[in-house]
């Protein structure tokens, strides 16, 4: 990963950190919600082969990775939306493609609504914020992700749990990425100030966008969903895009929540063509 850069930002006043690799127009690679994560936990695996063709920069959100730990007491996903917004002012992007995996779908999303001529072009993989119809929530993967702060506490297992819920292939979760993740998650920083955790039996704030004005999102959109995901199941998916004039919906088949990770080849030529089709 030598021709990958890495470097710090003041975002409003809080320190995010971001990798980045190539030129061109500006990409921004959103990671998930989940114990560990951070951009390139989520994203080792595009990076580099988009970098050939753009200006690839992924972010660790604030209390996640490397990027400064914050006490985020307001909605969730609009405040992630914001700091998307306020990177793209930090960073002079002026506007940028915004690829969102489940939590960085959801700010993306957020960011469209609120302030759309910050965003060109959207892919969603596993987007949060939709409404589930056809099973019970909290679904297996939201389960084991409020589970690993619990008492007695994050574990190894607890995060191989959970990870195994991320993918439909479980020879996917290696030890080195669970040893990677573990250390991030496990930290007494991260512990504190993990946004998406149980606090005095509460989960946190986190919009239902499917009821927001979908409609007036007109950016041309891919959606990208594994058809056994078990975080965000495939049928949240529809529900959104169905709101959305100009969406578009493709479905991987024997993939989960991780379609980026899972099927990476196939993710990586899908999304490039979206983004390098002038027709939309």
């Amino acid at each position: 990963m030598s021709n990958i850069k890495s470097g710090d930002v003041d975002v409003a006043g809080v320190r995010v950190h971001y990798d980045e690799v190539g030129e061109g127009e500006p990409v921004l690679f959103l990671h998930g919600g989940g114990p560990g994560a951070h951009g390139m936990s989520n994203f080792v695996r595009n990076m580099e082969f988009f970098g050939e063709h753009y200006r690839a920069i992924t972010l660790d959100f604030p209390s996640y990775g490397a990027s400064e730990k914050v006490r985020i007491d307001s909605p969730v996903w609009g405040y992630y939306g914001k700091v998307v917004g306020d990177f793209i002012d930090a960073m002079n992007l002026g506007k940028a493609h915004l690829v969102g995996n489940s939590l960085g779908g959801a700010a993306s999303l957020m960011l469209a609504l609120r302030e759309p001529a910050k965003v060109n072009k959207l892919v969603l993989m596993g987007c949060a914020g939709g409404y589930g119809v056809l099973g019970p929530a909290p679904t297996e993967g939201i389960k084991a992700l409020l589970a690993f702060y619990e008492p007695p506490g994050p574990s190894r297992e607890k995060l191989r749990a959970f990870s195994e819920a991320l993918v439909y292939d479980p020879s996917h979760v290696t030890d080195e990425l669970i040893e990677g993740r573990f250390k991030v998650a496990s930290d007494p920083e991260s512990v504190e100030y993990m946004p998406i955790r149980l606090r005095d039996g509460k989960p946190p704030v986190m919009e239902e966008i499917w009821r927001e004005r979908l409609d007036t999102v007109t950016h041309e959109t891919l959606m990208i969903w594994g058809r056994d995901d078990r975080v965000n199941p495939v049928e949240q998916g529809l529900v959104l895009a169905r709101q959305m004039p100009n969406a578009r919906l493709l479905v991987y088949p024997k993939c989960g929540h991780w379609a980026q990770w899972e099927r990476a080849d196939e993710f990586n030529r899908d999304v490039l063509a979206f983004l390098s089709d002038s027709q939309g």
